[in-house]
């Protein structure tokens, strides 16, 4: 599943290809990708160009003038570029062909990406968007702000990191990787958590989601890019994916559960 580092890797790659080609035309394969009218959208994005390319979460906000195309590409989404006159492979459920004969395809395997149009004045009257918390990056992201979030709260840290509405694009990876960083069991519940701890969690996130994205992302087997770009962070891993390896800073083995239905990895004599 692609998460805040891989999102903002597409973005960053997308944004040197096609910012300022005027669309040419707007195509849909599969109907409950888009949210809203095919038609519409068509109407008010053929003769416009994407002036920017922004990120809220895990959301790509294409941007015109006037709108911006929404896209959350959910579990497997992926966007590739090719030429408009290259046949339409399976799973590309959406195309959009700029003037300059570049064809960018919207590639989802489940089918669970979700897209949709709206005005620039009303991006946030849109749940999807209305909802996202502080980004794990964002220097708002304070240890009293995490705090309140989190000490009231008789849930695992595990789930309480996935809740996109406390910290905005952080997924199941990094959320090991984060706990891990921390030194915090991820079953530990909200409510054992001190705000020393929640400091810890504000530092690590920081700190692992700019190497992320410094690194392009993490390329495993449930997830990798489609635009030429290969993640490098999976080379700085810790706990995720390594169940039965040896924890590199105390030897003990990874373990892995399960919390809330999402894989678990961690070590048990390093977080407490």
């Amino acid at each position: 599943m692609p998460e805040i580092a891989e999102v903002e890797t597409v973005r960053n790659t997308l944004k040197l290809r096609i910012l300022n080609q005027k669309i040419k035309d707007f195509k849909v394969y599969y109907a409950p990708i888009l949210i809203g009218n095919e038609k519409d959208v068509k109407k008010e994005l053929v003769g416009k160009s994407f002036l920017d390319i922004k990120r809220i979460g895990k959301w790509l906000l294409f941007e015109t003038e006037t709108h911006y195309l929404l896209s959350h590409l959910r579990m497997e989404g992926k966007y590739f570029l090719k030429d408009e006159k290259d046949p339409l492979e399976k799973h590309e459920h959406v195309e959009i062909i700029f003037e300059n004969g570049v064809c960018m395809r919207y590639h989802d395997t489940r089918k669970f990406g979700r897209m949709k149009l709206i005005e620039k004045d009303k991006l946030y009257e849109f749940d999807g968007i209305k909802k996202q918390g502080i980004e794990p990056i964002d220097s708002k992201l304070t240890k009293e702000y995490l705090y309140k979030h989190f000490s009231k709260k008789n849930i695992p840290m595990k789930s309480l990191l996935l809740d996109q509405t406390i910290i905005s694009g952080l997924g199941n990876i990094y959320a090991d990787e984060v706990l891990f960083d921390a030194k915090i069991l991820p079953m530990r519940l909200g409510t054992s958590i001190t705000l020393k701890e929640c400091e810890r969690i504000k530092a690590s996130c920081n700190k692992i989601i700019k190497k992320a994205i410094e690194m392009g992302g993490t390329t495993i087997r449930s997830y990798t890019s489609s635009l030429g770009v290969t993640g490098r962070f999976q080379q700085y891993l810790m706990v995720h994916k390594r169940e039965g390896e040896k924890c590199f800073t105390c030897g003990r083995p990874i373990l892995k559960t399960r919390i809330g239905g999402r894989s678990t990895y961690y070590c048990e004599q390093c977080q407490k």
